[in-house]
């Protein structure tokens, strides 16, 4: 089993696409599959433990028109551990961010991952055991399976099955027609059953087309990317995968996400023995600058400041502007939603914290002191943030739209609305703030949101079942 990914935890990471093949991949290497990583050797990379050792002399990779130079650094293979794969190009990984700076992105990106995706397929023929399922995640390492296929199907790679999860179809690599020729593919993709996609080149597409199986990462968006509004025009694409196409939820660590063990947070508590997550709410209110107040409740919300995780509906609802309760805010991201929540926690001090420094032990910190989590998404293929706060009696206020909708429970494990707006978004808030005023039904709803199993076990299964089913014999 080899996953071929653009990011890879703790390694390289923007979202939870890191975390999401880093659960899977450890979890079946745990329960015995012999499970390998194939991704760049970004800068951060070097830094980062068990440490690598170059696997041995350069060599030539051809991208289109191009040679390139490659050289495999690698972690030792150990029983029930992952072994690492990292593909080095000074030129392409070498740089201070994974797919561009704050400027924007890459003007190459195209190509650089272009050329990890033809090295992956290089170090996989060169195995002497080649692996017989190729996992390929998000658009980054799509073409793999173009090139597998269109190009390189031929032993030992032709006996090699693949699988395209897509972790979030909203980003899908659309690039002008001559992209094509320059990664080397034949005009023969630049058709509409291919490549192609109203006028542009589009690379997950190309994924789709050629892989065994896809994945996404929840039942609900699987159903969504087949809808008009909810397949982000790639809906007949994904309608054609027929039953090809299946919705598997991510899973959370559950070792590292559990408030009677977190080391991260200011005091101990389970479900049985909730007390320590009111002196978790109190330490979390002194750090974000907040006023001590038990009576009130406390919404957190830790998430990237882009329109996809609906700040437009937090910042039109009502409930936040003109209610006694509290809110922080964890994250960074666009310029215009880090100085709006900034203006409204100057608007309201002691009432809105406003954080940008992201780091792990800030989330954990935020996710044991509140009494509620923020999740008002546009969209959401999985989220785990919303599994982790139920692990931490944080209750999720969410739009019922992807893993959402499949992960939370309404009034039994968070509260969901439906409407894309902050008209929807105060209706739900209102009915959190009334539950809290009910101690004891609050703490009923914390038990149970504190009791679901959202660890990898389950989910790991049904990935074997799919990688089955990919190298079954079809036309």
């Amino acid at each position: 089993m080899v996953h071929l990914s653009a990011e890879y935890l703790p390694y390289a990471r923007t979202g939870g696409l890191a975390e999401a093949v880093a659960g899977l991949a450890s979890q079946h290497a745990a329960t015995g599959v012999r499970t390998s990583v194939i991704m760049p050797f970004y800068r951060g990379a070097w830094d980062q433990p068990p440490k690598t050792t170059s696997a041995g002399a350069w060599f030539t990779v051809g991208v289109g028109p191009r040679a390139e130079p490659a050289r495999v650094h690698r972690t030792a293979a150990r029983a029930g551990k992952v072994r690492m794969l990292f593909i080095e190009h000074p030129d392409y990984f070498d740089r201070p961010g994974i797919y561009g700076e704050p400027g924007g992105d890459y003007a190459d990106n195209p190509r650089r991952f272009a050329f990890l995706c033809a090295a992956a397929l290089h170090v996989l023929a060169d195995l002497g055991d080649a692996p017989v399922v190729l996992h390929a995640h998000d658009w980054h390492t799509a073409l793999a399976l173009v090139y597998l296929r269109a190009l390189a199907d031929r032993p030992p790679l032709d006996r090699v099955a693949t699988v395209l999860s897509v972790h979030n179809a909203g980003y899908q690599g659309h690039y002008p027609q001559d992209v094509l020729a320059d990664l080397g593919l034949p005009s023969a993709m630049w058709h509409w059953s291919r490549m192609e996609w109203y006028g542009k080149a589009n690379l997950l597409k190309g994924g789709l087309v050629f892989a065994n199986m896809v994945t996404t990462v929840s039942p609900t968006h699987a159903h969504e990317l087949r809808t008009e509004g909810g397949g982000f025009g790639l809906h007949d694409a994904f309608i054609g995968l027929g039953n090809r196409l299946v919705g598997i939820l991510n899973g959370i660590d559950a070792v590292a996400w559990n408030p009677a063990t977190d080391r991260h947070i200011a005091a101990r508590f389970t479900a049985a023995d909730p007390g320590g997550k009111r002196a978790c709410k109190a330490a979390l209110q002194h750090a974000w600058g907040l006023e001590r107040r038990d009576d009130v409740p406390l919404f957190g919300m830790s998430a990237r400041l882009v329109e996809q995780k609906g700040f437009d509906l937090i910042l039109a609802a009502d409930v936040v502007h003109d209610s006694p309760a509290q809110f922080v805010f964890l994250g960074v991201g666009e310029p215009r939603y880090e100085d709006a929540l900034r203006a409204l926690a100057a608007e309201a001090p002691g009432r809105v914290g406003v954080n940008t420094g992201f780091t792990d032990a800030r989330e954990h910190e935020l996710l044991a002191g509140s009494d509620f989590l923020l999740m008002p998404s546009l969209y959401e293929p999985c989220g785990l943030t919303q599994m982790r706060a139920q692990r931490y009696g944080a209750l999720p206020v969410a739009r019922r739209v992807g893993g959402l909708a499949d992960t939370i429970e309404d009034q039994t494990t968070g509260f969901l609305f439906d409407a894309y707006t902050g008209a929807a978004l105060d209706v739900a808030l209102r009915r959190a703030t009334a539950l809290f005023e009910d101690p004891h039904a609050l703490e009923a709803l914390r038990r149970e949101a504190m009791s679901r199993d959202f660890s990898w076990e389950r989910s790991a299964e049904r990935y074997l079942d799919v990688y089955r089913r990919a190298l079954s014999p079809r036309p």
